[in-house]
């Protein structure tokens, strides 16, 4: 009996360790973020946090209000930035504006903000004429510019707050310090480096011009921006803060933040609050716990149902469009034929009379 050859043999074959390893950490950080957070809210009265919830002023929820919306609009810079350095200088404003909005909204609560939000992007980018390369490379400068903010107020926090990140990631403060003047340093190297000349990475057929050292700043800029207003909405929803103040508040927001994107858990579900509730001891728990539901409600769930209103919008506008388009093409189409069967009944009566 003869052995056929094995066609792969020699070829490499696919391997999944490393999506293995990233699945393993988000679960790792869902899982210990769950337990922390039953552990936490074990002894909170929920009746009192139902009571806070109703008892903060219109005047609070108004400004909540205020800065998520303001947060949202600094979003729109990420994917106006990320369109005009691809040179897609033909897609307004208002287009950039509305793909951040929905992929955002969308992503936070779906999870993998990356995927979904990539998927939102592109349908509509794609009406624009940028295909599945441009709008890849549009996700990867707006991924970039959130990391580079994040890395600059995170650094600067782990610096000036480490005993608080320390809580929050289980390490002693002078660990923490140490790590955040090291992010510190390689954010200054990285401007430095992009600085020097044009930069361009990539792999195969995709590559992307790297921002120069300017363009970098003002990445940097646009994520500190964000996270500013994201921090004083959180801020404005909290009822009471204790002995925590703004900026104490704030470094537990991008902490909490990054577990929530790293955990890829739908809306960063229980990750981001369980983050809050451990950096943040200072803060009554019943009143921390209050502003973290009117925070989840403002930020996620509203955007949410928003974004997918305006997605229904913008696929119900396209419908329209391509339907009287293609009875624009049917009716001109048809000219031909009916003009010449019309000639063709009037011959016949010409005939039948004569």
């Amino acid at each position: 009996m003869s052995v056929l050859p094995d066609k792969n043999a020699g070829k490499p074959r696919p391997t999944y360790s490393k999506n293995w390893i990233g699945f393993a950490l988000s679960a790792t950080i869902v899982g210990i973020s769950i337990y922390v957070l039953a552990d936490i809210l074990k002894d909170v009265d929920f009746a009192r946090v139902v009571a806070h919830v109703r008892a903060m002023p219109a005047s609070q929820i108004a400004r909540a209000v205020l800065f998520v919306a303001a947060a949202y609009v600094t979003l729109t810079g990420y994917d106006f930035f990320a369109v005009r350095t691809i040179g897609a200088n033909h897609v307004p404003y208002r287009i950039a504006a509305l793909a951040s909005f929905t992929s955002y909204a969308i992503g936070h609560n779906i999870g993998a903000t990356a995927v979904s939000g990539g998927a939102v992007r592109y349908r509509i980018y794609s009406q624009f004429g940028l295909g599945l390369i441009d709008v890849a490379k549009v996700c990867f400068l707006t991924g970039l510019t959130f990391w580079l903010g994040n890395f600059a107020a995170l650094g600067t926090g782990m610096v000036y707050r480490p005993d608080l990140l320390g809580r929050v990631l289980q390490l002693p403060a002078e660990i923490v310090r140490v790590t955040g003047i090291a992010a510190l340093l390689l954010l200054c190297a990285y401007v430095a480096w992009a600085s020097r000349k044009p930069r361009m990475i990539g792999i195969r057929n995709w590559s992307v011009l790297l921002p120069g050292g300017l363009s970098t700043l003002i990445q940097i800029g646009i994520g500190l921006a964000d996270l500013s207003v994201s921090s004083l909405a959180m801020y404005s929803a909290i009822p009471s803060h204790g002995e925590a103040g703004l900026l104490t508040i704030a470094i537990a927001f991008v902490a909490a933040t990054l577990l929530g994107y790293a955990s890829h858990a739908p809306g960063s579900l229980g990750v981001f609050e369980a983050a809050m509730l451990v950096a943040l001891p200072a803060v009554p728990k019943e009143e921390l716990v209050a502003g973290l539901l009117v925070f989840r409600i403002l930020y996620f769930l509203a955007p949410f149902c928003l974004a997918l209103v305006s997605m229904a919008c913008w696929e119900s506008l396209l419908f329209l469009r391509r339907s009287r388009a293609e009875a624009r093409n049917g009716t001109t189409a048809k000219q031909p034929p009916d003009r010449a069967t019309d000639e063709g009944h009037r011959s016949e009566n010409k005939s039948w009379r004569a």
